[in-house]
């Protein structure tokens, strides 16, 4: 018998933000640095306002990872993809 370990949960863009505002998206410890320049990132966010599929983003509820800022992850949607 398999157990289900992920589900894909769609969710519009402003819940997102309303996520990022609130400090429950966090970076953790082994994100790569942020390399996108700031025109490439309006450019997303044009799309993403604009209604255009522009992949997934992914995140992990796990407890015991470590953030970027060194606290633990208790809490957070941690965001393992599309920085």
């Amino acid at each position: 018998m398999s157990t289900q370990r992920y589900s894909v949960t769609p969710h519009p863009i402003d819940t997102l933000l309303t996520w990022v505002k609130s400090g429950e998206i966090a970076i953790p410890e082994i994100q790569r640095p942020f390399v996108w320049e700031a025109t490439k990132v309006r450019n997303l966010l044009d799309s993403l306002y604009q209604g255009y599929p522009v992949g997934y983003l992914i995140t992990w509820r796990n407890p015991t990872v470590q953030l970027k800022d060194g606290t633990s992850s208790v809490g957070k949607r941690i965001l393992i993809d599309g920085q």
